[in-house]
């Protein structure tokens, strides 16, 4: 009556903490992981508005004070939309000036930021950018699958 199961090994499949966050409850979560990185963060966001990057702009200069590498990837200006197109501008002099760095992908359209190899927050919600629209965004720790992550982007080449 009893079967036997074979042992299995956690590996990239690995039981993981997640938790489902909406536009609303997003930011407060974000920020209080931002504050307590030691190492490094990168934010993938294909849009970039001068409100929402005033708005982490206090965050993101107490990460670089603190010696903390924050990259940020987006689209490059000639992708923006004729309607982005100066704030992201803008929002990409003002990060670089405070010693954030810039990287473009073409064609990119990613929404996650990860933090410290550790936090992986992915979804729909354009970080750097949202403004006012229906969004989700996971937050998953989990060393192994933000591994995952950098290998699967590419995104280790960079670190």
């Amino acid at each position: 009556m009893y079967r036997h199961h074979k042992k299995r090994e956690l590996g990239s499949s690995e039981l993981v903490s997640s938790k489902l966050y909406d536009q609303n409850g997003f930011y407060k979560a974000f920020i209080k992981d931002l504050n307590k990185a030691k190492s490094r963060v990168i934010i993938e966001s294909p849009f970039l508005t001068k409100k929402r990057v005033t708005s982490l702009l206090p965050t993101i200069e107490k990460l670089i004070n603190k010696n903390v590498n924050v990259i940020v990837n987006t689209k490059p200006l000639d992708e923006q939309s004729f309607e982005l197109y100066n704030q992201a501008y803008w929002s990409i002099a003002r990060l670089q000036s405070i010693g954030v760095i810039v990287l473009f992908t073409t064609g990119h359209h990613r929404k996650l930021a990860i933090i410290d190899s550790e936090i992986l927050w992915e979804g729909s919600l354009n970080i750097l950018s949202q403004n006012d629209s229906c969004e989700l965004m996971r937050r998953i720790v989990s060393v192994n699958v933000v591994g995952e992550m950098l290998r699967f982007t590419r995104i280790k080449k960079w670190c």
